[in-house]
């Protein structure tokens, strides 16, 4: 199981969804972190293609999506919005990669897998994220792909 503090600090500012899943995608590409700048850009552009998706798939996401289904795109189209697991889940379709999503246990520093998205598009390496339970998501460096990298080096 792994330890928080693998867990990489994420910008609040509405996009931090969006930003711990860029971050956590250039880290399973082997990229180095991108500057604030590039990962709000990167996160926006994450958003757009992730509300595309969600109209797209409208027939099978409608039924999950809180009200008016019209109204809610409209609203995360918006960078201040927060994103939740119909974002995660719709990014893990646009990325074609898996995302696991983690939270720390009570008392300890251990974290413990809530959620696993996009699992049809591999289940190695995903995109780790951690959800602090009060609106907050940071992301994770996987210590699997992380012993990879470092053997990779040694070679």
């Amino acid at each position: 199981m792994p330890k928080s503090n693998f867990s990489l600090d994420i910008t609040g500012d509405g996009r931090c969804l969006f930003r711990s899943v860029v971050y956590g995608a250039s880290l399973r590409a082997g990229k180095a972190c991108p500057s604030e700048k590039i990962q709000r850009e990167l996160a926006d552009e994450l958003r757009e293609k992730v509300v595309d998706e969600f109209i797209k798939r409208r027939a099978d996401t409608e039924w999950f999506l809180e009200g008016d289904f019209d109204d809610y795109v409209l609203r995360m189209r918006q960078p201040h919005i927060w994103g939740g697991e119909p974002e995660l889940l719709m990014s893990s379709h646009v990325l074609q990669m898996p995302i696991t999503v983690y939270m720390s246990e009570k008392n300890s520093n251990d974290l413990k897998v809530i959620a696993e998205y996009g699992q049809e598009y591999g289940k190695e390496d995903p995109i780790c994220v951690v959800y602090h339970g009060y609106g907050h998501y940071d992301a994770l460096q996987n210590p699997a792909s992380t012993k990879k990298s470092k053997s990779r080096k040694q070679r």
